[in-house]
């Protein structure tokens, strides 16, 4: 009998109930919350699906996240696997090679002067930079959480492992990827904030045909510029035009299938989960997370308002043909954020199309944040 007792003791203390704390019951809520907006209000469920069920797991069963050094018996938790290649940065250059493999940069090349939008909405990046000093954070960890501003999850995560800034890496990683989901709640208000109706409904031309050689020569020219100035982007820009050089050289359709779907899809599952399996109620509840959080919508508010600013610049001085909305575009949420500029500039006119117009400063975005991740890892004598 006591046989019994003592087993049937056993079984019940190994449930989760007597070893979670109050703080991974909230973090349980919140995983709920996150899988509800991912399901039933579609807010990038690719994204948030995995980082909340992973969130979920790591806070009924922390052990699967177990770095295999405390493991008595040398092994890890299944998740802590997945997150070194995080830390080495295997995973978000992976999914630049799946973006730039599903990415048409026609739009870009077509209008050059999308580079600038992309670039403006950088802004944001360095706001949250001097903000997260301000706030009493170094300058690594500043520097790593002022990707979150140019709504990219993985180079926030890229960033943050080559900066060594790993304790941060779940606050980071889940701020920036739940702004990403947000862009069509965040961006519209300071999008119509800061235009006018008659700004709104700006038609612009219609973009010129983009030659095969020129889509080819693009990833190549690019690659060889922008890694020969910062040699640290190589990881993510080199992934991203190596993706578009599939897709564009028309010889290599397998890859390019591959890159774009099969491959893609792995990753997000593998990086959506680890990312959520860092949010562990002993790492993420605390006042730099919430300092975090804060700063990311700020800077990501601070980049869209810059996009649209420069946008309204250039409307000006092209004497009105240039479109506002599509500055807002320049961060890095591909196509979300492109969606979001058609969304607002045809519930202005019906009749307006401004997506592909939009792209174009959408994919500079993407460049541009990862050439902003390159020059901090340069600043700080990181390769």
């Amino acid at each position: 009998m006591d046989y019994i007792v003592t087993t049937l003791d056993n079984l019940v203390h190994q449930t989760a109930f007597f070893n979670l704390t109050w703080g991974n019951y909230l973090m349980i809520a919140v995983a709920c919350i996150f899988l509800y907006l991912a399901i039933a209000k579609g807010f990038e469920p690719l994204l948030l699906l995995p980082i909340a069920f992973g969130m979920l797991l790591v806070n009924i069963y922390p052990d699967i996240m177990l770095h295999a050094d405390e493991a008595s018996n040398g092994v890890g938790g299944l998740l802590y696997y997945f997150y070194v290649l995080d830390e080495w940065a295997i995973l978000p250059s992976l999914i630049f090679l799946g973006v730039g493999a599903m990415t048409d940069f026609g739009p870009l090349i077509a209008n050059p002067k999308s580079f600038l939008l992309g670039a403006a909405a950088q802004f944001g990046i360095f706001a949250a930079y001097f903000g997260a000093i301000g706030l009493g954070f170094n300058d690594k960890a500043a520097a790593a959480i002022s990707i979150i501003g140019g709504a990219d999850g993985p180079t926030s995560i890229f960033l943050c492992g080559k900066l060594g800034q790993t304790a941060l890496l779940g606050p980071i990683a889940v701020a920036a990827y739940s702004y990403m989901s947000l862009v069509p709640i965040i961006q519209p208000p300071i999008m119509k904030l800061l235009t006018t109706e008659k700004e709104r409904k700006i038609k612009m031309e219609q973009l010129r045909p983009v030659s095969k050689l020129e889509k080819i020569l693009f990833p190549i020219i690019v690659t060889i510029v922008v890694c020969l100035i910062l040699p640290t982007t190589a990881p993510l820009v080199g992934m991203l035009m190596l993706g578009n050089l599939f897709r564009e050289s028309g010889v290599v359709r397998q890859l390019t299938e591959t890159a774009s779907n099969a491959l893609m899809y792995i990753v997000v599952i593998l990086l959506g989960t680890s990312v959520g399996a860092t949010t562990s109620a002993e790492a993420f509840l605390n006042m730099d997370t919430l300092k975090i959080v804060a700063l990311g919508l700020i800077a990501f508010a601070f980049g869209t308002a810059a996009g649209v600013l420069f946008g309204k610049l250039m409307c000006v001085i092209t004497h009105g043909k240039v479109n506002p909305l599509i500055g807002s575009a320049g961060v890095s949420a591909v196509p979300m954020a492109a969606r979001v500029s058609q969304k607002v500039g045809a519930e202005a006119d019906p009749s307006n199309f401004l997506l592909m117009h939009a792209m174009g400063p959408n994919v500079a975005g993407v460049i541009g944040t990862a050439v902003a991740a390159g020059t901090f890892m340069a600043i700080f004598g990181v390769f």
